[in-house]
């Protein structure tokens, strides 16, 4: 049959979705330039697909332009076509940043952590889905049979990543009812960001190919724990030395750590609703389900907002320096990884610059938000998250979310979490 290879450039949206544009592969030398055309609206379409409100209307031109440092093209060997694909940047159409594009707003947030203190921020996205593929059975949690029955799918998802330039860390049967896990290898914010994007994009690709689906909404039925997205951030001097570590500092944790930690806890209550933006997120943050509550920083426990990760078999001093991480768990699948981890970083650039102090241990740590519409006004609210955002990014985000939460308003719970599955 007659082909010719497409080439495939977009970025992770508000809505979580990867959206963009297909181009002729030979054109790819003018393409690394002048990218594919967009719009502002586009920003706009939301996790169902349609455009329910919008500040920009129907004017105005941008284009995605490709980044050369995360390209995939990954040949799966049946046949099907090559997943060829460039994760890119939105720009004006004089090359400038634009102001909504969601890398961009990345890397605002590494800059201001640099800016703060001086310092990288190293971070991994570990990341929850169901595969359909697999049989549900009871006693499945974390089970070698459970392993078993999808590990073809697994091989064939590792084998992807690994052809995409990611270095897969691990595959598990998970806690819940068809649902798996998989880790990668630490890398800086935006890079691991990408591979974020990159490996959930590998994991529908491999399910795909199998004939199922990878499905990363964070609540699919109303019963069960549902699907988080956890990050894991350290930080390190210029250098590349880890500073994160410190034996003799609460918890563990170093000054500048602790400051960091401080400013992710004090705007929690408006960055939920970035890092868990859809209203099925909020049915997966309840007691039971091994998901963060509270907004609180507890030493090695699963149900914490920030969790202080454990060290193994470390060999010296070093190695724990190296292998010492903080765990972000208020997070999902239903979240774009650039603006969930460049509002963290925000936050934690913020507390780095005021030097924060971290809350005394307590029983009776503040509630996460109980909705998203709770987050969205915690949000609105705050004049750190507009500087953040800026007031056209910050307007058009809760336009989109809101206009989401009004066409979803009436679905009961059973068929709220039946239409998000259908569409992460």
């Amino acid at each position: 049959m007659l082909r010719e290879e497409l080439i495939f450039v977009g970025t992770c949206d508000i809505a979580g979705h990867v959206r963009g544009k297909g181009f002729p592969a030979r054109e790819i030398d003018a393409r690394r330039r002048k990218g594919v055309g967009w719009t502002h609206s586009n920003l706009m379409q939301t996790a169902f697909g349609p455009i329910w409100d919008t500040p920009f209307g129907t004017a105005g031109d941008l284009m995605i332009v490709p980044d050369t440092t995360a390209e995939v093209c990954v040949d799966f060997g049946d046949g099907s076509a090559t997943e060829h694909f460039f994760l890119g940047d939105i720009r004006n159409t004089d090359s400038s940043p634009w102001e909504c594009c969601p890398r961009e707003f990345l890397r605002r947030g590494i800059a201001a952590v640099h800016a703060a203190a001086g310092l990288q921020p190293i971070a991994a996205f570990e990341q929850e889905f169901v595969y359909t593929g697999s049989e549900d059975r009871p006693g499945d949690a974390y089970a070698l049979g459970a392993f078993r029955r999808a590990c073809t799918f697994g091989e064939t998802f590792v084998a992807a990543m690994r052809a995409a330039g990611i270095v897969p860390d691990s595959f598990l049967a998970e806690y819940g009812a068809r649902q798996f896990e998989f880790t990668v290898a630490p890398a800086p914010a935006l890079a691991a960001a990408d591979h974020a994007v990159i490996a959930r994009e590998m994991a529908r690709a491999a399910a795909f190919r199998h004939g199922h689906r990878a499905v990363f909404s964070p609540m699919p039925a109303p019963e069960g724990v549902g699907n988080g997205v956890h990050i894991h951030m350290s930080l390190r001097e210029a250098p590349g030395r880890p500073v994160t570590h410190d034996p003799t500092g609460m918890l563990g944790l170093s000054t500048p750590a602790q400051h960091f930690c401080a400013g992710v806890l004090y705007h929690l209550p408006a960055i939920t609703a970035v890092t868990a933006p859809s209203p099925v997120s909020y049915l997966r943050l309840t007691p039971n389900r091994w998901a963060p509550t509270a907004i609180n920083i507890v030493q090695q426990d699963r149900g914490a907002a920030l969790r202080v990760c454990p060290v193994f078999a470390a060999a010296d001093p070093d190695d724990v320096a190296r292998q010492f991480n903080i765990e972000f768990r208020v997070c999902d699948g239903a979240a774009s990884p650039y603006l969930a981890l460049g509002a963290v970083l925000f936050a934690g650039a913020d507390g780095l610059r005021q030097k924060l102090a971290l809350p005394a241990p307590s029983e009776h740590a503040p509630a996460l938000p109980r909705t998203l519409d709770d987050a969205l006004q915690a949000m609105e609210a705050s004049e750190a998250v507009r500087a953040w955002f800026g007031p056209v990014f910050l307007e058009a985000y809760l336009r989109h979310k809101r206009s989401e939460l009004a066409h979803v308003a009436e679905y009961a719970v059973a068929e709220l979490c039946h239409r998000y599955a259908d569409v992460y």
